[in-house]
């Protein structure tokens, strides 16, 4: 059988009482392992640490137990209380019970940095030790002051105590595992821990602490990740404010869908439910949806008006109007000076009638082009034919003395753009984007636990119908996901007021606009429902839209919603 000795710091030895047999140690060996491998598996660290404490407890029968983690707090190394268990006293706070443990964080040194190793807890952490106390009122060089007081308003007798480090494979104590009072199996009364158990919970807390240890690496991995996808996110929002406002509030709407999705007890999603690890996915899916703008030219991206590149042109087409109401007083001026000094006054009125309407013609001119320059959902053909007109009608004398049209074929072009801003070389370097950003999520080395991203960040430019963009799929081809991340990516940018070429919509227009897109066969029609019948609109609105937004939207005029 194993026996190790253990000293108190009174130089009394550890009765070796509840000495196990042959048969127990195999089966406690045999729970050790078991234990082990659920370490190994689990992800929560609430979970994972009172795994370990009620593992600790089962296998020494103790009545209560601690586990304090080391951390550092205004500079200062601490033992913090994660989870608490109590039998007798029924305490249990901590880890997932959520109940906070009030006590504060125990400090590893005092007022003038000296050790503070009158604690048992601290010297085990500061040591690296096991410590293995029979009976705390007996045992001599430690503070047992908080216990006892602890005692004194519970009624309850803290007696023996085993406090061991818990140590990673490098060696380093991330924390002390501290059980209280074991009990024998049939009388239940307190006896010391015995050498056996001591060594089963010294191979526990090492075990836990390597899978501790790997929980918070994991953790801190994924924190280093998303603040690696922040980054980029900022990096597009320092270029375009607009696309970083957008960057974060999709994944917002996108998990809001997502767990009303989840929880549809009835329908076409009735068997849909998404674990934390599906919620997480989705999240980092819809962070990094649009992280190939990184590259798409700012003026593209933040195009406000349709003669717009690195600044609006539409200053320069000012410039020549006020050229040609030059031209027009300056042929006025020619005029009345050829004229015979006794002209007849009405031959002078007339020019000068001839040029007031000359130069209403040329302001009425210049008002429409800056209307038109704005962009609009619809630019009807003979509004487009009036474009033209005054880009061949009207003449000026540029620099070198030419006399050439108006308008450019260019600013003609885009001029006449029929909805919107972006001619349609502009929208093919919008489109670019997600194809952009497809292969730049291909090509990095996903977890398994992360495998899907690429699919669910890369489908929210695709239609049901196969028409949408980069890969032409349909809605048998995608997943629910990503035609959720489709809806939340078009209901924001419907919405969003923090765009410079358009207003935000009310809820009434866009969800209008989204259920004609539904009728189109453009996005998930029963994606759709939901987002009408959950009021996801309404939630999401409640957050990010602005009080003039949200109006009182009747949800049977909305087009294709079906409440069923």
């Amino acid at each position: 059988m194993i026996y190790h000795s253990s000293e108190s710091r009174n130089g009394g030895a550890i009765n070796n009482m509840n000495v196990l047999n042959a048969d127990d140690l195999l089966q406690l060996l045999s729970e050790l392992n078991s234990i082990g491998i659920a370490l190994s598996e689990e992800r929560d660290t609430s979970r994972l640490l009172e795994t370990i404490l009620l593992a600790a407890k089962s296998i020494t029968n103790a009545d209560g137990g601690t586990i304090y983690l080391k951390m550092e707090e205004q500079g200062k190394q601490v033992l913090k209380f994660e989870i608490m268990h109590t039998d007798t006293l029924n305490i249990a706070m901590g880890g997932t019970t959520g109940i906070p443990i009030p006590f504060p964080p125990i400090q590893l040194t005092d007022r003038n940095g000296n050790p503070n190793s009158s604690m048992v807890v601290v010297h085990a952490a500061l040591n690296g030790k096991t410590i293995n106390i029979a009976d705390a009122y007996t045992a001599e060089g430690y503070d047992f002051t908080g216990t006892r007081n602890f005692d004194k308003e519970t009624g309850y007798r803290s007696k023996s105590f085993l406090t061991v480090p818990m140590k990673n494979h490098e060696g380093t104590i991330i924390g002390v595992l501290q059980l209280i009072n074991a009990l024998e199996k049939q009388a239940r009364t307190i006896i010391p821990f015995s050498a056996d158990y001591q060594q089963l919970v010294e191979s526990l807390a090492s075990q836990a602490a390597i899978a501790l240890t790997n929980q918070q690496l994991i953790q801190q991995l994924e924190s280093l990740f998303e603040s690696l996808i922040n980054l980029i996110n900022a990096a597009i929002d320092h270029k375009s404010p607009y696309t970083g406002g957008h960057c974060e509030r999709v994944p917002t709407l996108s998990r809001m869908l997502a767990d009303a999705v989840d929880r549809a007890a009835y329908g076409p999603f009735k068997d849909f439910r998404m674990s934390e690890t599906d919620r997480y996915e989705l999240k980092i899916a819809s962070l990094l949806h649009d992280c190939g703008k990184i590259s798409t030219p700012v003026h593209v991206v933040d195009k406000a008006t349709k003669l717009e590149t690195i600044f609006d042109r539409i200053h320069m087409i000012d410039t020549r109007f006020e050229v040609l109401k030059r031209d027009a007083e300056i042929e006025l001026l020619k005029a009345k000076l050829d004229l015979a000094p006794n002209t007849a006054s009405e031959i002078i009125m007339k020019l000068d009638e001839r040029f007031r309407m000359r130069i209403s013609q040329i302001e009425a001119d210049r008002e429409f082009l800056r209307e038109c320059n704005q962009g609009s959902e619809f630019m009807a053909p003979e509004l487009q034919e009036r474009v033209k007109r005054i880009g061949a009608g009207y003449t000026w004398q540029n620099g070198d003395g030419e006399r050439v049209s108006f308008l450019t074929s260019n600013e003609i072009y885009n001029l006449t753009i029929k909805a919107g801003t972006l001619t349609t070389e502009e929208r093919e370097i919008i489109n670019e984007h997600i194809s952009l950003t497809i292969k730049m999520l291909e090509s990095l080395p996903w977890p398994k636990h992360l495998r899907n991203v690429p699919e669910y960040a890369g489908g929210h430019h695709e239609r049901m119908d196969g028409k949408g963009y980069p890969r032409g799929l349909t809605r048998e081809q995608m997943s629910i996901q990503a035609r959720l991340m489709g809806i939340a990516d078009i209901f924001e940018a419907l919405t969003a007021a923090d765009r410079p070429y358009k207003k935000g919509k009310t809820l009434t227009e866009s969800l209008r606009i989204l259920g004609k897109l539904k009728l189109g066969n453009h996005i998930d029609p029963d994606l759709f429902d939901l987002f009408i019948r959950e009021k996801i609109y309404l939630d999401y609105a409640r957050q990010f839209l602005d009080p003039d937004q949200i109006d009182e939207v009747d949800e049977s005029q909305i087009p294709g919603f079906s409440r069923e």
